[in-house]
């Protein structure tokens, strides 16, 4: 099946409308799950098509669902595809200097969170246009807090993969980049594409005394200490390379003046995971290092792991259609394979633990240099109005033909 002969030029006549959507949106940011602005301008976008939209419980969700016209005529189980585009903003100052940067102190759509909603709106107007060709439903998930608390899970909690009567097929997501790839260049890879996010916080606990006599004391600052350099090497001697752990110490905190020793020292980490297996012998092996070590010195450790976002994988057959889709619309020359994933982590990790799907990333830098850009999440990070509508047309032409291959497994 080629392109919908149309999914092309309705993203383009659309343009306009989608860019000033993001401006829109990109001037007023909101953080977390609580977007109440964001929403409303969501609702207002979608005015017009023939939409079920629901609205979160617990967050500033929006769920709608698009009923296809067309069938596939042999009776059997409509498919379900779900297109999700996440709405929050980050708590930074933004420096962009552009005419319609955030007028909110403090607060920016430094991810490019604002061109995902736009384009899965972009996509809701075109499958209304099409829909006389759309053999299933569509469920189109605008999802708050992807950047904290997550929102995600929540969402999920709420009957996401069922709003549409029954279980989604299959799941789709795009990344806007700002640097690092070039202007409209498509990139991704099959298995594992972002990593898993875990918080970790180690209390040493001992007992506080004098400085000048450490030997009535159980000091758990040099106890800290070792345990942050036993963490590297139990990251080298426990994993295979090919399958990376990564551990950071980003805090130690112990005492207050330089003459007492104090009954506390905390630790702070970031651990990122590529593989579920490496990410449960991880958590294991940090407490078994932080208890041993502090155990060696007559003092305990207590060890807490925040569950984070699992690893974002993608499905390998869900993958190359997508991949095969963007060569399709777009041409070869605009995909680039992804060759390593990436260490950050996403929360449409839960979505495709769920369901077979495909999170694709496309480059929107604004200078020519990629390499010379600044990168998401910073107050300069600068987006392309020019992907939005690419993204609009992809997305809706996965629906299109995905919903065409049926509700089994391709």
């Amino acid at each position: 099946m080629g392109p919908h002969p149309s999914v092309l030029e309705l993203s383009q006549s659309l343009a306009p409308e989608l860019v000033s959507l993001r401006h829109d949106l990109h001037r007023h940011p909101e953080l977390g799950n609580d977007l109440p602005r964001t929403q409303q301008a969501v609702l207002d976008a979608l005015e017009g098509v023939d939409l079920e939209i629901t609205v979160g419980q617990s967050l500033s969700s929006v769920v709608a669902v698009l009923r296809g016209r067309g069938g596939l005529g042999d009776g059997g189980e409509r498919p379900v595809v779900l297109l999700r585009g996440d709405m929050d903003a980050l708590p930074v100052t933004e420096t962009t200097g552009l005419d319609f940067a955030s007028e909110r102190d403090g607060l920016m759509h430094a991810c490019g969170h604002d061109l995902h909603v736009a384009g899965l709106v972009g996509a809701a107007r075109i499958l209304h246009e099409v829909r006389d060709h759309l053999a299933g439903d569509v469920v189109f998930m605008f999802q708050p807090g992807e950047e904290g608390p997550g929102g995600a899970e929540p969402m999920l909690r709420e009957g996401l993969l069922d709003v549409a009567g029954r279980r989604v097929d299959a799941a789709y997501a795009i990344h806007v980049y700002a640097a690092e790839h070039p202007r409209g260049v498509w990139f991704g890879r099959p298995g594992p594409q972002m990593a898993a996010a875990d918080e970790v916080l180690i209390t040493v606990q001992g007992r506080g005394g004098h400085g000048s006599q450490p030997q009535y004391a159980l000091d758990p600052v040099p106890v800290a200490c070792e345990i942050v350099l036993a963490l590297q090497t139990m990251v080298t001697r426990r994993f295979d390379v090919f399958d990376p752990v990564v551990v950071t110490v980003g805090r130690i905190s112990a005492g207050t003046v330089n003459n007492v020793i104090p009954d506390t020292a905390e630790i702070e980490a970031t651990l990122r995971t590529f593989s579920p297996e490496h990410r449960d012998k991880a958590h294991a092996e940090i407490r078994r290092v932080a208890e041993h070590v502090a155990a060696a010195h007559h003092l305990t450790a207590s060890v807490d792991i925040g569950g984070g976002y699992p690893v974002t994988v993608n499905d390998a057959e869900e993958f190359g259609f997508a991949q095969a889709t963007v060569v399709d619309l777009f041409g070869a020359e605009r995909w680039a394979d992804m060759v390593n994933p990436e260490a950050g982590a996403e929360d449409m990790s839960f979505v495709l633990e769920e369901v077979p799907g495909a999170y694709l990333n496309v480059g929107a830098c604004v200078v020519d240099d990629h390499t010379s850009a600044d990168d998401n999440h910073s107050p300069r990070a600068a987006y392309d109005d020019s992907v939005i509508p690419d993204m609009a047309a992809l997305l809706a032409e996965l629906a299109l033909r995905r919903t065409a291959a049926g509700a089994q497994p391709r």
